[in-house]
């Protein structure tokens, strides 16, 4: 199966030819899978070379002639590095474009910690106006690709990875999905993290909620979960831990209830290894996931 990234280029250099408006900025990284799209619209693939800032900045000028940019690569390029051209050159202008990052949270390990991203979602949460999509599956990343591209001049920001669920479920850029249904909690499992989260709550009564989209949060949606299972939430997120508690708790602020932020967690791994040994380290796997979930929200194995 290819790999979300692998769907990338193929898919936006399809809206290259089928949208005037759409343009590609990059900064080396990415370059090689636009070389036949550059060739057919060179005055709108453009590669600034090893400078993030300029990509952000570039991206932001070209908003403003009335081009709809894409902008590539690896998140902690992308959103860390340049977060006062997100910010000013984006934001204050008031410009959009679509950021799409690869590498997550610890995809690549052998690049060391400059090349994973675990708070960026969180930090694009200081800012006003963020759509933030995390596809689980290659499919859905297309989906919301286009989703993104076609959503006028709004600020998107679609989170790559290669960790995928097994396969697709449909996706509309807006709502959760649900599941599983149970009585005993609910547990939000974003993005790649839905086929871990299904398999460590297997024979617990808990409805599990799938979300590609956690910005804005469908706070509605968990409200209505909460009504059949209980007000003990659980999120499950493959970056920064508890990134989207505050969300959950908005959504659920005229009724007691506790939230589980569960996610990779603060602690720098100075040991590269593996992206499975990360996932186990910050307690991501199936077994620690299932415990820390069960332990949380006491449920047992519906009757």
């Amino acid at each position: 199966m290819d790999t979300m990234r692998d769907r990338f280029a193929p898919v936006v250099s399809r809206l290259l030819d089928e949208d005037p408006r759409v343009a590609v900025v990059l900064a080396e990284i990415g370059a090689d899978g636009f070389t036949e799209a550059a060739r057919h619209h060179p005055d709108r693939v453009v590669n600034v070379g090893i400078r993030e800032q300029l990509l952000v900045g570039a991206a932001a000028g070209l908003a403003l002639t009335g081009l709809r940019p894409v902008v590539h690569t690896f998140a902690s390029f992308l959103v860390e590095r340049p977060f006062e051209q997100v910010k000013l050159d984006l934001g204050h202008q008031d410009v959009g474009a679509v950021l799409v990052s690869a590498a997550a949270s610890f995809d690549w390990p052998a690049g060391g910690y400059t090349h994973m991203a675990p708070g960026d979602v969180a930090l694009l949460d200081t800012l006003d106006g963020w759509t933030v999509h995390v596809p689980g599956h290659p499919d859905e990343a297309e989906t919301l690709l286009r989703h993104a591209v076609a959503a006028g001049d709004d600020k998107v920001y679609v989170r790559l990875s290669l960790q995928s669920n097994g396969r697709a479920l449909p996706v509309d850029g807006q709502r959760l999905r649900t599941v599983r249904e149970g009585r005993s909690g609910v547990v939000v499992a974003v993005g790649p993290m839905l086929d871990t989260v299904l398999a460590a709550t297997e024979g617990l009564d808990v409805t599990v909620l799938y979300a590609t989209t956690v910005r804005p949060f469908d706070g509605a949606a968990l409200r209505r979960a909460t009504r059949a299972a209980g007000t003990d939430v659980v999120l499950v997120e493959p970056y920064l831990a508890g990134t989207s508690t505050a969300a959950a708790n908005d959504a659920l602020s005229e009724v007691p209830h506790r939230v589980l932020g569960l996610g990779v967690g603060r602690r720098e791994l100075r040991r590269y290894g593996q992206a499975e040994e990360h996932v186990a380290a910050h307690g991501l796997d199936a077994r620690s996931l299932r415990e820390r979930i069960g332990g949380f929200v006491g449920a047992a194995a519906p009757a």
